[in-house]
């Protein structure tokens, strides 16, 4: 997965917003200062995210931006959506075609299904993974899939995914290995 500066900064933006809470608003100077962005970048994204309606703006002496929702209800998934993430596309395909007009892998392709498996795991972490999970600072959120024990101390293997994970993605059956050292 490749987060765009974008993506990265847009999210950083909105953890802003979700800190400061329901009640609570920030100006794209009071967001640009505590990112350390320029305003012009902030008020780029900011204009993104109200345009996907996550955010809403107040016009006056004190005004901001505020979330849209509550942060249990906007996902990692919805932002970077907003900031322009979708991470593998199909038509990625016809753009690897060697020297031919057409990949010739078309029919069967065990590369466009491994981008696929990934993009869909990727997709249903981040869909997840709420604004909330993140403002603590601490990522709780992945500690409900299956991943080895060594990336979350104190919790055993044995425990699985969402009901929602394991019948639609299958990866129940293996935990994630963490690639070996270089």
């Amino acid at each position: 997965m490749k987060v765009s500066a974008q993506e990265e900064y847009g999210l950083r933006c909105a953890l802003q917003l979700a800190r400061a809470g329901t009640d609570g608003s920030l100006t794209i100077p009071e967001i640009a200062e505590l990112e350390g962005l320029s305003t012009a970048y902030v008020a780029k994204l900011m204009v993104l995210l109200r345009q996907a309606n996550l955010v809403r703006s107040e016009r006056g002496r004190s005004g901001g931006y505020t979330l849209n929702r509550p942060v249990e209800s906007i996902s990692v998934a919805d932002v970077l959506s907003a900031l322009g993430g979708q991470g593998w596309e199909p038509a990625g395909c016809e753009r690897f075609t060697g020297t031919l007009d057409v990949c010739v892998h078309t029919s069967a392709c065990a590369v466009r299904h491994l981008w696929g498996t990934l993009d869909s795991v990727f997709d249903l972490l981040l869909r997840n993974i709420t604004l909330a999970d993140l403002r603590g600072g601490e990522l709780k959120a992945l500690q409900r899939f299956r991943l080895p024990g060594e990336f979350f101390p104190g919790r055993s293997d044995s425990e699985s995914l969402p009901a929602e994970a394991a019948a639609d993605h299958s990866l129940s059956a293996q935990p994630v290995q963490p690639a070996s050292p270089r």
